[in-house]
């Protein structure tokens, strides 16, 4: 994935540290493109070290950890071609016993992430430039085990509607993927049960996805959710 002018793309990841946003950062960055990283836990400085990539320690939560990513990754590569916009998990709990605090946790680690990121991306994406969203299969079927995820991520999707549509003549994308159970954390056997392939996701298929996402031979898709889910969703 190289630009016209030979120089590889640049693209930030964001919750890089482990799981499913270490595997697409590793899967980006064997497909040649440069990087600029970013976890709460200081994964994603390892990461970097590792790959020779822009990292650092914040929360997708904080606008000025976004700021100061977006800003590290330009001074450092000079352009910005896209973001995938991963996250952590969300407060669960009985639906009416879920605190205040949690909704509005959950709000800044799954919505607002992405809108501040937006606001500072878009303006530094060149034609061709793509966001792409980690968000949930929950999201349009709602799961009671994940009440706080499933109802913003619908929000999610509305917004990323919103977004593809206002800057589509920009030339900038916006898609969200919609990861069933994937490999990064065990899933409980019920819950494998009822996934028709009979197996949880892997982490490298979500990443593959991403890829594709990312690439010119999406370049003709935005405003979509994508189910990498096995089948477990039912609607069609």
């Amino acid at each position: 994935m190289t630009t016209t002018t030979g120089e590889s793309r640049v693209v930030i990841v964001t919750a890089a540290g482990k799981g499913m946003g270490e595997a697409i950062a590793r899967r980006l960055h064997a497909d040649g493109l440069r990087l600029g990283l970013m976890s709460n836990s200081g994964g994603a400085e390892r990461l970097g070290k590792e790959l020779g990539s822009v990292a650092l320690t914040g929360s997708v939560a904080e606008p000025d950890d976004l700021g100061s990513l977006v800003e590290a990754t330009l001074e450092a590569y000079g352009r910005l071609d896209g973001v995938v916009n991963n996250t952590g998990h969300a407060p669960k709990g009985e639906l009416l016993e879920i605190s205040d605090e949690d909704w509005h946790q959950g709000l800044d680690l799954m919505l607002l992430n992405v809108v501040n990121m937006a606001r500072l991306v878009t303006p530094h994406l060149k034609d061709g430039g793509s966001i792409v969203n980690i968000s949930t299969f929950a999201a349009f079927e709602p799961d009671p085990g994940f009440p706080v995820s499933a109802s913003l991520r619908a929000a999610l999707g509305a917004f990323t509607k919103l977004y593809s549509d206002r800057y589509a003549a920009d030339g900038v994308r916006m898609n969200n993927v919609l990861p069933g159970f994937i490999d990064s954390y065990d899933a409980k056997e019920e819950s494998v049960a009822r996934i028709p392939m009979g197996r949880v996701g892997k982490v490298a298929e979500i990443a593959d996805t991403v890829a594709f996402l990312l690439s010119d031979g999406a370049g003709y898709i935005t405003g979509q959710n994508i189910r990498v889910d096995g089948g477990i969703t039912r609607s069609v």
